[in-house]
């Protein structure tokens, strides 16, 4: 191999398909060590879901202690994992810092820039990585490889075959498709002999029947500081009614066991409306209703239950208990039953991708040797909060790491 080789002269260098934060993360790594990289991506710009995520606020990460950090990730343990231990969530307050871009700890304990957008700070990175020399190639579609081995684009100009050793893949999930996440890579992938498992919708919705009285009257309606449970495992967050189902950050935490649960049958959680009151302190206050008083007005008023939660009690129970102790139960446990998950186009992320199998310790394709993966394809999911974007900048620079890892040993003599 050439030293013009080695530097990323013309066409041969290392590649980085995908402009999400981990084909950047990995872009970054690499340039660093002072490889000339091509950043290929098939939309207009680059960066366009990473916006997008920005919108709310732009969740980075999240401060809480790494191994409570790193249990939120299906699965658990693996290669993830070790990726995201070597770049945690303070490496990446860290660099955000040396962007120019100071971050915070928000209430919940979740990290945001102090800008609380995407924007300035993905300036900040692209003007990073312009200096250090990334070429960026827009609207170019990865399509496969060539005879020779090289990656091959659908572009403006028609069919660009390229001879970059190595590559990495980073093309996202099947979420978001409008923003370059389509998942079209996987039968591109599944003919090379690459095992993918389904690609399936993550952070996402699930439908619930509703009642059409309850459907009109509440879609759209919060719910917070609630708890939900399923299988034993117990979350808190909110949630959100919508006219056809349930979403929020709540049900995104047990996204991968209620999905589980809906392809056996259906998931039946329950919520609990007071999580802050035990059931006793409930029924206490239920017990000594005043003359007159409706029931809607008694939940109101004596357990602090808003209206779409009194909402709630009714769709579980016909008609509703008067005791106290009966009633303060249901609050506790009021029964959720979700049907079915909403479609990839209206997930946040995606579960499924390459399967973990398929790559050695460096992220490489065991199939593909000087091809590697990283990002969203690949086969986790996490809820949000900030642990799909630390995963996706951990898992790039990780990849990013093999790339120079390959490239050393290729050069050897």
């Amino acid at each position: 191999m050439t030293e013009s080789e080695r530097n990323g002269g013309g066409d041969h260098g290392p590649a980085v398909i995908g402009g999400g934060p981990a084909g950047l993360a990995a872009a970054e790594v690499l340039a660093r060590a002072g490889h000339t990289v091509t950043l290929y991506d098939r939309m207009p710009s680059v960066g366009r879901k990473f916006l997008i995520a920005g919108r709310g606020g732009l969740n980075l990460t999240h401060s809480e202690p790494l191994p409570a950090f790193l249990s939120r990730y299906q699965p658990e343990g693996g290669a993830l994992a070790e990726a995201i231990a070597a770049f945690p969530p303070t490496a990446l307050r860290a660099w955000c810092d040396d962007l120019g871009q100071p971050t915070f700890v928000g209430s919940s304990g979740r990290v945001f820039p102090e800008a609380f957008k995407a924007s300035p700070l993905l300036r900040a990175w692209l003007q990073r990585l312009d200096g250090l020399g990334v070429r960026i190639r827009t609207r170019h579609r990865f399509i496969g490889w060539s005879d020779a081995g090289g990656p091959v684009f659908e572009a403006p100009t028609g069919r660009v075959e390229t001879a970059h050793r190595p590559v990495l893949l980073a093309l996202g999930g099947a979420s978001w498709p409008r923003l370059g996440s389509d998942g079209t890579w996987v039968p591109l992938l599944a003919r090379a002999g690459i095992a993918v498992a389904p690609l399936k919708p993550a952070n996402v919705g699930f439908t619930v029947a509703w009642s059409p009285v309850f459907a009109e009257g509440f879609a759209g309606a919060p719910l917070k500081r609630i708890a939900l449970s399923l299988d034993g495992v117990r979350v808190r967050g909110e949630a959100i009614i919508s006219a056809d189902g349930i979403e929020g950050g709540a049900i995104y935490a047990l996204a991968h066991r209620i999905r589980a649960a809906t392809e056996r049958g259906e998931a039946r959680l329950e919520l609990d409306l007071r999580p802050d009151v035990d059931e006793s302190a409930l029924a206490r206050a239920l017990s000594d209703p005043k003359p007159g008083l409706s029931l809607a007005n008694r939940l109101r008023k004596a357990a602090a239950l808003t209206p779409v939660g009194i909402g709630l009690l009714r769709e579980a129970a016909h008609p509703l208990p008067v005791a106290a102790e009966a009633l303060a139960a249901l609050i506790k446990a009021v029964p959720l039953r979700l049907l079915a998950p909403r479609g990839l186009d209206r997930a946040i992320s995606t579960a499924g991708g390459v399967r973990f199998d398929e790559l050695d310790a460096a992220h490489m394709l065991v199939r593909r040797p000087g091809t590697f993966v990283a990002g969203e394809m690949l086969d986790w999911e996490a809820p949000t909060g900030g642990y799909l974007l630390q995963g996706a900048f951990a898992s790039g620079r990780a990849a990013a790491a093999g790339m120079l890892a390959w490239m050393e040993r290729s050069a050897a003599p």
